[in-house]
């Protein structure tokens, strides 16, 4: 799928997505725009693929202030590996504080394997708790297994593109 929105802003279409092989059997290239979807995915505001930069970053490699991903560096980063200022998951390594099986920070650090001035303690339990983006992380690590719905939308529109 190669789509780019006709209505564009500082020279950059409003939504671009570039999903999946071209029928020669080249790939899309980089998708580019305020809201960016694609294998490689580059936006302003959001954007999602298997390599995304922006803001608002998803994808297997994520890089943004909000980033989410099987690795993910920014600010804020949610996934397999994480790297930020903030950082949750299953490796977390942050600035500030971190959240996972194995968490490293500087201040604050709760996880199965916790290292930060204040590990796995109350100081630590008590910025945790007040703490919106890590209610956060850990409400979707409880309930990963629902993130993979979103996978089989994309899939499921390819198989239907194929059969037309």
């Amino acid at each position: 799928m190669d789509y780019r929105s006709k209505l564009r802003l500082f020279g950059l279409p409003l939504v671009t997505v570039r999903i999946g092989p071209q029928p020669d059997g080249a790939l899309r290239g980089i998708a580019r725009g305020w809201i960016a979807l694609g294998d490689v995915a580059i936006g302003v505001l959001f954007r999602a693929g298997g390599a995304a930069v922006g803001a608002i970053a998803i994808g297997g490699v994520s890089l943004g202030l909000l980033s989410v991903g099987g690795l993910a560096i920014g600010l804020l980063a949610f996934g397999g590996g994480a790297l930020g200022v903030w950082a949750a998951g299953g490796a977390a390594a942050a600035a500030q504080a971190a959240l996972g099986g194995l968490a490293v920070a500087m201040d604050y650090a709760l996880g199965g394997v916790a290292i930060a001035a204040h590990a796995n303690d109350t100081a630590a339990r008590a910025f945790f708790d007040g703490n919106v983006f890590f209610q956060a992380a850990h409400m979707l690590a409880q309930d990963a297994q629902w993130l993979l719905v979103l996978l089989i939308v994309p899939v499921l529109f390819q198989l239907y593109k194929r059969r037309r």
